[in-house]
């Protein structure tokens, strides 16, 4: 069974690199749908099932987080076939958009911010007045 794409967050943009630019520096250089690379990181000792997310330049932009990492790190070591590609910055780092089992991974349609409220559209509560 193909499990549809996911969004996944990628945290850790404000620690330092091992070696190249600030992370957040490479985020800021990444466009929508360049290509990222997930590693397993046993090895690591905060949490063996880490998983960094580097960008295609090689450099390391983050993790995935801790509730996603174990099962996102099982796929991979089972050897399953996962794709990656950069989705947008955000705040507390970026966003990735994966897609498994050698499917391509589709960026989401962004959807318009919400439309401002129309001042000539009376409140709920104006009949108190």
């Amino acid at each position: 069974m193909i499990l549809p794409s996911l969004s996944l967050a990628v945290v850790g943009a404000d620690y330092p690199s091992k070696r190249g630019p600030a992370r957040r520096f490479e985020i800021m250089l990444c466009r929508p749908g360049d290509r990222v690379e997930l590693v397993p990181e046993p090895d690591n000792p905060a949490d063996p099932r880490a998983v960094a997310v580097f960008s295609k330049r090689g450099v390391q932009l983050g993790y995935l987080t801790a509730e996603r990492c174990g099962r996102i790190g099982a796929m991979i070591a089972a050897g399953r076939e996962l794709r990656a590609i950069f989705q947008k910055p955000t705040t507390y780092g970026c966003a990735i958009r994966v897609a498994f089992d050698g499917t391509d991974p589709v960026l989401p349609e962004e959807k318009p911010p919400p439309e401002e409220p129309d001042d000539d559209v009376p409140w709920v509560d104006d009949w108190w007045e």
